[in-house]
């Protein structure tokens, strides 16, 4: 019995004593280890795909309102590549503007005087130069036009609109996107403006209303919305106040100045200051006195 006992500790012992048993010892423990770290590594990349992959689904719903919000913030930019070497030709009309700047923003043509609705900018040295895109936008209108020059019209965000006009070499068309400093056109000449030389008349529009494009030159896009909505609730303050006098007349649209004449006259007679030649004073005696006259007629 003590000899088959000692028999199984003999054979690992005669085992572990050959040269090539620790070394197979190493490399089946190296084996487990690379096994159980390759699992791992497999796990942890598993759970970052399926991260990846919940974030671009959610993401998925916010491209829109991110497309708005950087176009936003963009800065308006002056529509050609040197701003530095440029001057304007003629100033935008405003009509805040002092007699002699206002003289100076009308375009004379056909012997009539038109507002200049825009700037015109034009190289120092007369030369020609690419038109740039003042903002990334869609092109909404390309018309050859000899009066004008050429127009280009790129539609942005919240009804606003760039112009371009007297160009040539025209490099967009309708329904294309343009990103901002693009080069659509190449500046050129127009009949309504010859003075001007070679130029590029460049207009920013909101819902149709001219603005001073030196105004938001290097100003953030949402600058023009503000200005807009500042300009509209003048307007809305104005009108409420021109209105005002009509909403205080009598419920007879047609008869508010009588009744307006009638109102101060009674408060005159209430106060005690009537004046003796005043005009609704006679009107109501005469009124009196007829209707003394038909009542005697009566008896």
């Amino acid at each position: 019995m003590r000899e088959e006992e000692k028999r199984p500790t003999s054979k690992i012992q005669r085992i572990l004593k050959k040269r090539w048993a620790l070394s197979a010892i190493y490399i089946a423990s190296a084996a487990l280890i690379l096994a159980a770290a390759f699992l791992l590594q497999n796990s942890f990349d598993d759970s970052a795909k399926d991260e990846k992959k919940d974030s671009a689904e959610t993401g998925k719903n916010y491209d829109q309102p991110s497309v708005e919000v950087n176009s936003d913030l963009e800065t308006v930019k002056m529509p050609v590549a040197n701003a530095d070497k440029t001057v304007i030709k003629k100033q935008f009309y405003d009509v805040n503007a002092d007699e002699k700047s206002q003289e100076d923003a009308l375009v004379f043509y056909n012997n009539r005087y038109e507002q200049n609705k825009g700037i015109d900018i034009a190289m120092e040295d007369g030369k020609s130069f690419d038109v740039k895109a003042s903002l990334s936008g869609n092109v909404s209108k390309v018309q050859e036009d000899a009066l004008l020059g050429n127009l280009i019209e790129v539609e942005h965000e919240d009804g606003v609109v760039t112009r371009y006009q007297s160009v040539k070499d025209i490099k967009v068309a309708v329904g294309d996107k343009v990103k901002q400093g693009q080069a659509i056109a190449t500046s050129g000449k127009s009949q309504i403006n010859e003075e001007a030389g070679v130029h590029v008349h460049f207009e920013i529009r909101k819902d149709d209303i001219a603005l001073n494009p030196v105004d938001f030159i290097e100003k953030q896009a949402s600058a023009i919305q503000t200005a807009t909505e500042e300009t509209e609730g003048n307007k809305d303050d104005s009108a409420g106040k021109e209105e005002a006098p009509a909403a205080e007349g009598s419920e007879k649209g047609t008869e508010e100045s009588p009744a307006t004449g009638e109102s101060d006259a009674g408060t005159e007679l209430e106060s005690g200051t009537e004046d003796d030649n005043s005009t609704p004073a006679e009107d109501s005696t005469e009124k009196s006195d007829s209707l003394e006259d038909s009542l005697k007629e009566a008896n």
